[in-house]
C-alpha cells in the first residue's frame, strides 16, 4: 500500500465540497479536508494572474490514485487543474491502514 496525500484547488465552495463528497461516496479517497480560501498567484499563457481559490487535500493510496484523478477532471472546471501525488512516507499505522481500506475498490 503506497498512501498518498493529492492537492488540488477549485475556484468556490460549492465546487470543492461537491468534489470532495464524489471522491470519499465513490471511495476514491478516504477523507478530503476543505481548506480555507487562498489566493493564488501564477502564470498563465503568458500572463499573470490572481485567483482565490478552495484547496483541497485529499487522503487516498497509489492504487486509487486514477479514480481521483479521472474524478477531478470529470468535476473540474479548469481546462489544466492542479493535480500533485505526494507520497507519505511516514504516519500513524492505524491511520495509514484505515485510508488503505476506505479506498479499496468498491464493486
Amino acid at each position: 500500500m503506497e498512501p498518498l496525500l493529492v492537492l488540488t484547488n477549485v475556484p468556490g465552495l460549492a465546487q470543492a465540497e461537491k468534489l470532495a463528497r464524489a471522491l470519499v461516496e465513490s471511495g476514491a479517497a478516504a477523507c478530503v479536508n476543505v481548506l480555507a480560501p487562498c489566493r493564488s498567484i501564477y502564470r498563465w499563457r503568458g500572463a499573470v494572474e490572481v485567483a482565490d481559490e478552495i484547496p483541497l487535500l485529499i487522503k487516498t493510496t497509489g492504487e486509487s490514485y486514477p479514480r481521483v484523478e479521472a474524478a477531478v477532471r470529470a468535476h473540474h472546471p479548469y481546462d489544466v487543474p492542479e493535480l500533485i501525488a505526494i507520497p507519505i512516507t511516514h504516519g500513524l499505522p492505524a491511520y495509514l491502514d484505515w485510508v488503505a481500506k476506505e479506498t479499496e475498490k468498491h464493486d
